[in-house]
């Protein structure tokens, strides 16, 4: 996570608190000239649309006030969507029994990005049962490995 996201995410974890919205992820990241702040948000039962206007409004209010990002950017409050990433350790537990997609910083046993079902999550590494062709196999995946992981909605 970058040092800018990282102090918004420690800017709005309070207010979105208040709202009852779970803070799922902060990104700031420059596309082209132009920078973007995007925030996924969710409850029990997932967000829609008010949620996130009443979330984006709240957090432009204290953004404004506390101003940790200098340069102009484009803020975006949304849902996480059926390909939630995983990033805290409660959202890893959520996804056991249920298809993940893992990106690695480096190859295991000849592939960086692995699709499977999630089957079990250690502090260490994570087991993942896997179809290849017409079998099954289960491949552990050490977690100081993993770039980046989302829930799947395809298997």
């Amino acid at each position: 996570m970058s040092k800018v996201a990282a102090n918004v995410e420690e800017i709005i974890q309070p207010i979105l608190e208040e709202l009852n919205y779970e803070l799922v992820d902060v990104e700031y990241v420059k596309e082209g000239p132009d920078y973007y702040l995007r925030i996924a948000i969710d409850k029990d039962g997932g967000v829609d649309l008010n949620d996130c206007t009443i979330a984006s409004e709240k957090i432009s209010e204290v953004m404004d006030k506390e101003d940790p990002i200098k340069e102009p950017y484009f803020m975006d409050v949304s849902s996480p969507g059926a390909e939630r990433p995983l990033k805290k350790e409660k959202d890893y537990l959520n996804a056991i029994d249920q298809p993940v997609f893992i990106s690695l910083y480096e190859p295991i046993e000849g592939d960086k990005e692995w699709l499977g079902v999630l089957k079990e999550v250690t502090e260490e590494s994570i087991l993942l049962e896997v179809k290849i062709k017409t079998r099954t196999k289960n491949v552990t995946l050490p977690r100081k490995k993993i770039a980046k992981a989302r829930r799947s909605v395809i298997l």
